[in-house]
């Protein structure tokens, strides 16, 4: 039973990291295209990472693991926001402005 459900959880991080990677090539602006990839990579890795963890089951490894997810749901959010944020600073215009 474990192992059916690391397996779903994985090809559900799967899924939304390959949306997001389709997300970076058919968006139009760079403010779309960065919204994509940092909302399904975070996604995507923190279901992949689960599913390890599930599959790994109650141990070290696991534990490692879940400090990776926790360091992945606070980096790849403020990276996302710093990376926005420099853009519209250096004078970048969403698409549909000026």
């Amino acid at each position: 039973m474990a192992n059916i459900i690391a397996g779903f959880l994985v090809t559900a991080g799967i899924f939304f990291l390959i949306v997001g990677a389709i997300g970076l090539v058919r968006l139009p602006d760079f403010y779309t295209r960065l919204h994509a990839a940092g909302l399904c990579d975070t996604l995507g890795l923190l279901l992949t990472l689960a599913g390890l963890m599930v599959y790994q089951g109650l141990n070290l490894t696991s534990l490692k693991i879940l400090i990776i997810a926790m360091f992945i749901l606070l980096a790849n959010p403020t990276a996302t926001h710093t990376l926005f944020r420099a853009a519209y600073r250096a004078g970048l215009k969403p698409r549909g402005e000026g």
